[in-house]
This record gives C-alpha cells, sequence and structure tokens, in this order.
C-alpha cells in the first residue's frame, strides 16, 4: 500500500512584518472553533479591532524570535521534524503542514493526492483533543476531501497525551534540569475558553466531572481532563510530590477561560516566598512565541518583578529523536 503521513502545527506568519502577521491572526482568529461568536460580530471584532491592534505588538514579538536563516521556529521545527520522519518511515510520503497560513493544508493534500496513496494518516501535532486545535485541523481535511473526485483512506488521530513514548520524550527534556532546585513546579497548557470544554458534555458541565482526578468515559475528550492526565503521569514518573506542583493556563485572550493562569500562579509564587520555578509546557510540541517569548521573557520579567530570583522553562520536544520515535509509534 502507498501510504502517506500529513503533520500538522498550528501557523504562523510568512514574515514577522505588520501585514503578514494581520493575515495570520485574521484567518486563525476568523474560524468559529477559535473564535465561537456570531460571525457578523466576528468578523467585526476581527477585521476592524482585534487584528489592527493585536498585529503591532505581535509583529514586534515575532521579529524577537525570528532567524534570518530558518524564519519562523515554529515552522522550522516542524520542518525539521518532517524531514526526521521521512527518513525513518520508509514506507510513508511524509509532508507537514499549517492550519493558518503557508505551508496550507489544501496545497500539501494536493501534492499527496497527486502519487495517488492508498491511505492517507493525519497527525495534528496538538497532545490533548480541543476543538480549536484538533477539530479545526478535521474540519479543515474534511472541506478539502469533500471537493476530490477520489477519497483515500483517512486515518486521523485525534489525541496522544497518554501515549508512552510521547511521555518519555519530555522525561528526556526533564533530565536537563536537577528538580530538586526548584521550589515550585508548573505544568503550563495553552489555555481554552470554559465553553469549549462545557461542550464536551452533551447534558453537563465541565465542573460537573472530576476532571482534575481521573480520565472517564465522559470525559476522555475533555481538554482539562488530559492535560491534568498528562501532567499525573509526567509527574509520577519524575516523583514530583502533588504539593510541589501546579497545573494552570497560558495565552488566554478574552472571556472566561479555563483557570488558574499562569501568570497569576507565577506571581503568588513569588510572593509566597518560591524564588526558583521551573515550568514544563506539555501541549507545546515545537517551541514557539508563546514558549520563547511568553514564557522565557514575560513571565520571568514578571515573576522577577513580583521577588522571585530564578524561573526556567523545559524545552518544547521540537524535533528530538525520541519526539520521532514517539510520533511512529502514535501513527503505527
Amino acid at each position: 500500500m502507498k501510504k502517506a503521513l500529513l503533520i500538522v502545527n498550528l501557523g504562523t506568519p510568512n514574515k514577522p512584518t505588520y501585514f503578514s502577521v494581520f493575515r495570520y491572526l485574521r484567518q486563525f482568529l476568523m474560524d468559529g472553533r477559535v473564535f465561537d461568536i456570531n460571525p457578523i460580530l466576528r468578523f467585526f471584532l476581527v477585521n476592524f479591532v482585534i487584528c489592527p491592534k493585536r498585529s503591532f505588538s505581535s509583529s514586534k514579538l515575532y521579529k524577537q524570535v525570528w532567524d534570518d536563516t530558518t524564519g519562523s521556529p515554529l515552522l522550522h521545527n516542524t520542518e525539521q521534524l518532517a524531514d526526521k520522519l521521512s527518513k525513518k518511515l520508509k514506507e510513508y510520503d511524509v509532508h507537514y503542514a499549517m492550519r493558518y497560513q503557508n505551508p496550507s493544508i489544501e496545497n500539501e493534500i494536493d501534492k499527496i493526492l497527486l502519487k495517488n496513496p492508498d491511505e492517507i494518516t493525519v497527525l495534528p501535532l496538538f497532545p490533548h483533543y480541543a476543538s480549536a486545535t484538533t477539530g479545526s485541523v478535521f474540519e479543515e481535511i474534511s472541506r478539502i476531501m469533500s471537493k476530490k473526485w477520489v477519497v483515500p483512506k483517512i486515518n486521523f488521530i485525534s489525541q496522544f497525551y497518554d501515549n508512552e513514548r510521547f511521555i518519555e520524550a519530555w522525561l528526556e527534556k526533564a533530565s536537563k534540569f536537577d528538580l530538586n532546585d526548584f521550589d515550585k513546579i508548573i505544568f503550563s497548557y495553552h489555555g481554552i475558553p470554559i465553553s469549549h470544554v462545557d461542550n464536551v458534555y452533551p447534558n453537563s458541565l465541565c465542573s460537573d466531572h472530576d476532571c482534575e482526578k481521573q480520565i472517564t468515559e465522559a470525559n476522555k475528550f475533555c481538554y482539562k481532563a488530559t492535560t491534568y492526565e498528562t501532567t499525573k503521569i509526567i509527574a509520577d514518573k519524575l516523583n514530583i510530590t502533588s504539593d510541589k506542583y501546579i497545573v494552570s493556563y497560558q495565552s488566554r485572550l478574552f472571556g472566561k477561560w479555563l483557570t488558574p493562569f499562569t501568570d497569576e500562579v507565577l506571581k503568588s509564587f513569588a510572593k509566597d516566598g518560591h524564588e526558583n520555578v521551573l515550568i514544563f509546557s506539555p501541549a507545546f510540541t515545537a517551541d514557539c512565541l508563546e514558549t520563547i517569548i511568553e514564557l522565557g521573557d514575560e513571565y520571568k520579567e514578571l515573576f522577577e518583578e513580583n521577588g522571585g530570583k530564578n524561573l526556567d522553562y523545559v524545552r518544547s520536544l521540537n524535533y528530538s529523536d525520541l519526539w520521532v520515535d514517539a510520533i511512529i509509534d502514535i501513527i503505527k
């Protein structure tokens, strides 16, 4: 059988310029799975309020992480990951795409179909299912394939938060730190609106379930539940006691989002005299603006301003050998 693998990451501007960032933010925020409000109101807010304002500040941040040779760190890390996978997965035609901007999912699907594969495996690089990430990729794949005359078998992988090799890849990253040197450890995940996790449950709310305690048949696709489960697995493997770590959520935009917020946790830790803190970010499989700038710069400055001394973060998986092996295990 002729097989293809398409790995998909979130997206990045083509350039660290105002107009390029504007286009990226507009495509991202116009997605109804990301910004789920009235479409007319969303169009007005995104095009005339949010993007014009945020594109200025965001373009400055992108310039800080942009490399003259490799460009966007997220794109570079994903490209290198695909290259390593291609060398190890000889039986697969390996491609990578971004949900927003380039390389687009549609263009990569067209390239794959030119080779007439029997099946395509799609792996969104998001360990924990969320409608705004994995769900959005599925919707885009469905939209594209629904227009094709020939549709091969599609294998879509929705989450892998507890995959043993995925966990091992994070343990390897953690091995570069002496955990005894830190007073507290934060497991920081990308935030999502509370309404997004509530929508997982047909007849109840996320708060009605024990999402912080265990995975059940009801909450197995709840983003909050799976982030807590990943945390517990990693903490257990590293012998981190429950009183030493906390789960929090970063990068909130607006409205009611999952709490506690990472920046507020850091403030409280610093004010309580916890001088040395380490952050894990298991939802981010590749370093990007949210890890390099938000965790590495902005939160570090915030922590120190409130009395903390040392804030460090565990680097993302990027294209480590164990992460490559984990993906092979996940798709097989």
